[in-house]
């Protein structure tokens, strides 16, 4: 199966200040996603698409194959993620003069997860004949027990009653946060929608603490805490 990655990394940012190449313990943000990809063993090629040539710069240093610049008008804060991906995948196929069966992208601001995360989640794609996968987290809070909205009347609700209510959050339904970690598609999935949710879309579930996801300095900062407790550790896990 010829499977492509796709790490698409634009160069602006609002919450964190060019975060996709911010030094973190050593080697820009955009490296540990790379070395992930490339120690999984499943991709025929790595292409990284950008409209920065910082980012670009970066990339190719640490081992991406294919470097794709992004058109300025994907680049945007209101542009869309899937037609990024789709002009990274069609960028590739026109460079290696081939169509790719699986499409696995990786997000840089997400740098948690293991290489067995990316292994395991290939493997129940392949397993439950999905369209497309994603990954998320236990959510922290459930919209059938504590979260809440305020309506338009001003007063607040829960935002998901249920007929008969929750007493314990343990008793609701299981609810996720997408941690914006992998997502699978077949080629045809990918071009043939721009949402995430298909038909036939499979859920691999991560723990938290491989779940952040840099949107803030806080973020930055937690990530940076979790990746240095794994250097330090001797977990095979996290080599």
């Amino acid at each position: 199966m010829s499977i492509l990655c796709t790490i698409c990394a634009r160069g602006g940012s609002k919450g964190v200040k060019n975060k996709n190449i911010m030094p973190i313990l050593g080697k820009p943000l955009i490296a540990y996603t790379l070395q992930q990809a490339k120690k999984s063993g499943l991709f025929e090629y790595i292409a990284v698409s950008s409209d920065s040539d910082l980012i670009l710069e970066a990339a190719g240093q640490w081992g991406a194959d294919l470097l794709v610049k992004r058109p300025d008008e994907m680049a945007g804060d209101s542009a869309a993620k899937i037609p990024a991906i789709r002009h990274c995948v069609e960028q590739a196929e026109a460079h290696y003069q081939k169509q790719f069966e699986t499409i696995i992208d990786l997000d840089v601001t997400s740098p948690l997860r293991l290489v067995a995360d990316l292994i395991d989640s290939h493997r129940m794609f392949v397993e439950k004949q999905a369209s497309n996968l994603i990954t998320a987290a236990p959510a922290r809070k459930s919209p059938y027990f504590n979260m809440v909205e305020v309506g338009k009347d001003g007063l607040v609700r829960l935002s998901k009653p249920l007929e008969v209510p929750v007493v314990r959050r343990q008793d609701a339904p299981a609810c996720y946060d997408m941690n914006a970690s992998i997502y699978i598609w077949t080629r045809e999935s990918l071009f043939s929608s721009l949402s995430v949710f298909q038909e036939r879309t499979e859920l691999y579930v991560m723990p938290e603490d491989r779940s952040v996801d840099i949107d803030t300095e806080t973020d930055l900062e937690l990530v940076t805490l979790l990746l240095q407790k794994r250097e330090d550790s001797d977990d095979e896990l996290f080599r």
